[in-house]
């Protein structure tokens, strides 16, 4: 985007002068998934944006601990929002290519102690104990 496309906004990129690479990078949008050392109700309800990865030429081993080095500066950065709406309006302002990642949401199934003694009509488990 270079400011001369036809539409109602210009990017905001493209007014503040960020330089290219900048511009043209593509986003996720995306709602965290609970990690496992969690248990319960998980109260994470907002959405995420992080930046892709740069592909070639970005990234090299460290030769000291070979370990990956990057000049991404963008690489560990993540903005938060309360909605997606909010988070596809500011990727939509900013100038950047986004795609959104929809999030698997759990069911829960309600299940209790007593109700492994409730009658039913069908025919009784015999359990063995020796």
């Amino acid at each position: 985007m270079d400011g001369s496309e036809p539409g109602q906004t210009v990017a905001a990129a493209v007014l503040s002068g960020a330089p290219v690479e900048l511009q043209a990078r593509t986003v996720r949008i995306y709602k965290p998934a609970k990690t496992a050392t969690q248990s319960g109700d998980w109260h994470g309800h907002q959405w995420r944006m992080d930046w892709d990865v740069l592909q070639k030429g970005h990234r090299w081993e460290n030769p000291l601990m070979g370990w990956q080095s990057s000049a991404d500066f963008m690489q560990g950065t993540h903005l938060s929002f309360k909605t997606k709406d909010d988070a596809i309006q500011f990727a939509h302002k900013q100038g950047y290519e986004y795609f959104v990642q929809e999030p698997n949401e759990r069911r829960f199934v309600p299940k209790a102690y007593a109700n492994q003694f409730v009658y039913s009509a069908k025919k009784l488990k015999q359990v063995r104990t020796k």
